[in-house]
């Protein structure tokens, strides 16, 4: 593969996410309020940082990433409405970024791709009922709550993009191709065909995306 698809050289990340989410929609024929189109760019924007993306671990300098259970018993426990709107938010983008970014990993493990789902979207739903009490908190109640409708199909956009910045191997094929059997990914199964591979999805793998 050229050395183009390698590095590639943006001047704005926000723009090159913004443009590379429009696209992938367009391709995948996903149909999103622009609202809440920003609200994936910003965060995709953001999440590529490590500090933002990373919270702080114990009394050091240590940054790392909380589990989503502990993160929902933070949002539970606390008194504050304010933190406790935070604390979803958090479960929701971790959730949706992990579960975009890092799909093929995730197919693996079993803390897999559904479960993020499952809290991810769970997260956006509530923080949806918890709105609005204003103009701007009713802008983002529709933007959680389509981000809860359409969960996985944002989880794939963003796959997409990752997958556009990444170079295949072998063993690249091999966790698409299991991700497919286990998640019926189409990102995964474009990917696929893309490489001449016709993968055949039986009765007993999972719901499709």
């Amino acid at each position: 593969m050229d050395a183009d698809r390698r590095v590639q050289s943006v001047q704005s990340l926000n723009e090159w996410f913004r443009e590379s989410i429009t696209t992938s929609a367009r391709k995948q024929g996903v149909a999103m309020e622009p609202a809440t189109e920003h609200y994936m760019v910003t965060l995709l924007t953001a999440y590529a940082r490590a500090e933002n993306f990373y919270e702080p671990i114990g009394d050091g300098d240590a940054r790392g990433l909380k589990p989503l259970a502990l993160m929902l018993v933070d949002a539970v426990d606390t008194p504050s409405r304010v933190m406790r709107h935070i604390a979803l938010q958090r479960i929701g983008d971790v959730s949706l970024f992990v579960s975009g970014f890092f799909q093929d990993s995730l197919a693996r493990k079993s803390v897999d791709v559904d479960y993020y789902a499952r809290m991810g979207g769970s997260a956006y739903d509530t923080l949806s009922g918890m709105l609005p009490r204003s103009t701007r908190d009713h802008a983002l109640h529709l933007v959680f709550r389509e981000l809860s409708e359409k969960f996985l199909q944002c989880v794939e956009l963003i796959a997409d993009i990752a997958q556009q910045t990444r170079v295949f191997d072998e063993s690249d094929t091999l966790r698409l191709y299991d991700l497919y059997l286990k998640t019926g990914s189409k990102r995964a199964r474009r990917a696929l065909q893309s490489m001449g591979i016709a993968a055949s999805f039986n009765a007993s793998s999972r719901t499709a995306h």
